[in-house]
């Protein structure tokens, strides 16, 4: 909450655009923005220019709110980026229903036949295909002193 405070705000430049990226409307400090402020205009849809009492003036994008999913402008995330989320969340539900008691608590990264699968599937759904390394490739690969 409030990752740029009132005090953030007074130390900007003139014309510094504010967009969050982050959770919900509570990032940036909007009542601080406010009290800084003489006046505010809409420039665009989900653009708002905050004019500050000691002359400069700030950029408001979405009304604070996450800028990728603000409408009528965010679209949110692509098809091809929820695919791949839900498909990785979905693999790692089951890696934790297999593995789950052998696991310590503690954070883990996605496994990388899960990162890697998920990542093969995705390109080869758009006729994309990874070939793999030749022995020799593999070979030359490992091999510091050829080539150089």
């Amino acid at each position: 909450k409030h990752v740029i405070e009132k005090s953030h705000l007074n130390r900007m430049k003139n014309g510094a655009i504010l967009a969050n990226s982050g959770h919900f409307n509570h990032e940036i400090d909007l009542d601080g923005l406010n009290d800084l402020s003489s006046s505010k205009e809409t420039v665009l849809a989900n653009v708002e220019k905050y004019y500050l009492k000691d002359g400069r003036h700030l950029v408001l994008l979405a009304e604070g709110r996450l800028v990728n999913l603000a409408q009528p402008t965010g679209q949110g995330h692509p098809i091809e980026i929820m695919d791949g989320s839900f498909g990785i969340q979905a693999l790692c539900v089951e890696y934790l229903a297999k593995n789950g008691e052998k696991m310590e608590p503690d954070i883990y990264d996605v496994p990388n036949d899960i990162d890697n699968g998920v990542a093969k599937i995705a390109l080869e759904s758009q006729g994309i295909i990874l070939d793999e390394l030749s022995d020799e490739q593999n070979q030359y690969r490992k091999n510091w002193k050829e080539g150089t």
